[in-house]
């Protein structure tokens, strides 16, 4: 409103008083407060009153009777309750006593007194009346307070409650002393039937309190279809800004109001919820409106279910303090909006995570990744699994009586017993652990894209071991446990040791079962050429094979040494002469021992190892999101 109005409104001319009294609302009168008395009471009341009536004095209008001097303001509250006592007893004697009419037009002036003075004390320290430094002031009291109490019982001494004391700046005491002001006003025209005026200044200037500071927190009126019609990029910068919003909100701005209403309109409960209520509801209402728009909203970008998280994060961690601060009846509409929020959000999480196990099953792609290496489904999969798992407590909440996933919608082969013993799991943990299924038995019908069974081995046991390493580098360890991990190792050994088996077999095969037994030359010179012949062709096809974890990798190539170069060395040592002799063994004998070794050493594209661990950064992170859905 502007100024001028505001003025208007505050300062008009005398009328009749906003109250009625009635005679059965008067308490007995006391005989005791005789006639002379009430002159008295009603001189006083006139000495001071006229003294600040702004219509018979320059002086009165232009200086504030709370700044001027505090003693004489106290006085003048002290006189209008007088005043106001003595109307009670003339109305119960002399309804219409020429002294009652002098009380009621003294009241007028007076009332019209204290509105201005109320109206200067919530305008002039608006800063000192900001929701912050009202919340600083209420965190202040209570460590006072706590003090206080403890040294009752004989705990604290004297200094402990003087540094509590000199803790409190000096914009503190302004606002402690602006609200003591205020309230003393406050009680006095309630108490005077002058209610309604006191009320709608409040309003006024507390309303375009709130409503400034939701406006420049970045709250505004926002429509469903207008978030709907938004690019992603600006609804993510919006929900960025309602997560501070949310924050400064409840933690500041409608905490220091409630602090603030509670402490002006104690004399009433009523008039404090009324003012509170009509004061906060309109903000309030747009900042818990917006997260149960974005949870509608049809753009289902890769981000979303994250930002969706982290709203729902916000609105749980600050619920107590929602009902808290709009714990009053009137303010039940704001609780309920909160509520309904959390109710989208939630559902927009599972509808999320559905639509993750859904892209999976519908990856259809037969386009095979060079060398058995990890699959693109598997890198964006365990991305978007291992962002969720920072959110694991929100989840376990979301999903805590969320039925399990239907095992039926998979084949009985791909679970290791019949009925797996998971009733222990979280309801979180199980949902994660199947969408883990999901994507192994997807990746299973990949592998059988390879023409060579062994490459298809190879690519299980990378995938598999990829899984593993994110499951174990992120909070996915401890929502599906060590047990699961020993399990899924256990399937990586098996898948490597098969490879191993089928790549390497025929090479191993082409020595004799006794490395070290006499043979003849003719027989020594054809397990070479059989060991050459299947070496090179073994090598060759696995040269392009790659296994980008390095554990991995290593364990592999110790394997194949292992068990490959013992044996060739003992032949070779054995053999390598019976061949034909030191001059011609270099016709037959291609490979010594530590060459094989050294061949074995360059498999399997150490170099690609930096892809992988790239793959695990937050940038793929984002980039593999959009692949997943």
């Amino acid at each position: 409103m502007p100024r001028k109005g505001m003025r208007s409104l505050c300062f008009q001319s005398p009328r009749t008083p906003s109250f009625s009294i009635s005679r059965n609302s008067l308490s007995t009168p006391q005989r005791s407060f005789s006639e002379s008395m009430i002159d008295q009471t009603i001189d006083a009341a006139d000495s001071i009153i006229m003294k600040w009536n702004p219509d018979t004095s320059s002086y009165a209008g232009v200086t504030s009777l709370f700044y001027e001097s505090k003693r004489e303001a106290m006085q003048f509250l002290k006189c209008v309750n007088d005043l106001q006592k003595a109307m009670r007893l003339l109305v119960s004697e002399d309804s219409k006593s020429e002294k009652l009419i002098q009380a009621q037009n003294l009241m007028q002036i007076a009332m019209k007194r204290l509105q201005k003075e109320f109206y200067q004390i919530l305008s002039m320290n608006r800063a000192h009346l900001d929701p912050e430094s009202v919340s600083t002031r209420s965190s202040l009291a209570s460590t006072r307070s706590s003090i206080s109490d403890y040294d009752d019982e004989g705990s604290a001494d004297d200094d402990e409650i003087r540094a509590a004391g000199d803790s409190i700046t000096e914009v503190e005491e302004v606002s402690s002393i602006a609200m003591a002001d205020l309230k003393s006003i406050a009680d006095c025209m309630i108490s005077s039937g002058y209610a309604k005026e006191c009320i709608q200044i409040y309003k006024i200037i507390r309303k375009s309190i709130i409503d400034e500071g939701i406006y420049r927190l970045g709250v505004e009126r926002i429509s469903s279809s207008q978030v709907n019609k938004m690019e992603w990029e600006v609804l993510d910068l919006k929900i960025m800004s309602w997560l501070e919003a949310v924050k400064i909100s409840m933690k500041t701005l409608f905490h220091g109001e409630r602090i603030l209403c509670d402490h002006v309109f104690s004399a009433s409960d009523s008039i404090r919820e009324s003012c509170f209520t009509d004061i906060s509801k309109e903000g309030a209402a747009l900042l818990f409106v917006f997260p149960e728009l974005v949870a509608k909203t049809k753009k289902s970008p890769p981000l979303k279910m994250l930002r969706v998280l982290d709203m729902y994060t916000a609105i749980s961690e600050y619920w107590q303090d929602i009902e808290t601060i709009f714990s009053f009846e009137s303010t039940s509409a704001i609780r309920l909006q909160a509520l309904n929020s959390l109710i989208r959000l939630s559902e927009s999480v599972r509808s999320s995570l559905a639509g993750i196990e859904s892209s999976i099953q519908k990856n259809s792609s037969k386009v095979l990744v060079p060398g058995g290496g990890v699959h693109p489904m598997t890198l964006n999969s365990m991305d978007y699994l291992t962002l969720l798992a920072d959110y694991s407590n929100v989840l376990a909440d979301i999903f805590v009586d969320w039925p399990p996933p239907a095992k039926s919608s998979l084949p009985e082969s791909y679970f290791d017993r019949p009925e797996s013993d998971d009733s222990a799991a979280s309801p979180i943990s199980q949902r994660i652990a199947w969408l883990i299924l999901v994507l192994l038995c997807k990746l299973d019908g990949k592998a059988k894209y390879y023409k060579s069974v062994s490459t298809s081995y190879l690519f299980l046991a990378n995938n598999v071991q990829h899984v593993i390493s994110r499951v174990r580098t992120s909070n996915l360890q401890y929502m599906l446990g060590e047990e699961w991990i020993t399990k899924h190792n256990a399937k990586v050994r098996k898948f490597a040791t098969n490879y191993e088996r089928l790549a390497w077999g025929q090479v191993l095969a082409s020595l004799p079962e006794n490395p070290t037994a006499v043979i003849s030359p003719g027989e020594a010179k054809e397990y070479f050429r059989k060991f050459n012949s299947s070496f090179e062709e073994a090598y060759w096809k696995q040269k392009s094979c790659v296994v980008p974890d390095q554990k991995l990798r290593d364990d592999i190539k110790v394997s194949i040494e292992g068990k490959l170069v013992p044996v060739y060395r003992e032949f070779y040592n054995t053999h390598r002469l019976t061949a034909g002799g030191e001059r011609n063994a270099m016709h037959f004998v291609r490979f010594g021992p530590d060459d094989v070794g050294n061949h074995l050493s360059n498999l399997f594209g150490a170099g690609n190892s930096k892809s992988s661990s790239a793959s695990s950064s937050t940038s793929s992170h984002r980039r593999g999101l959009h692949d997943l859905r």
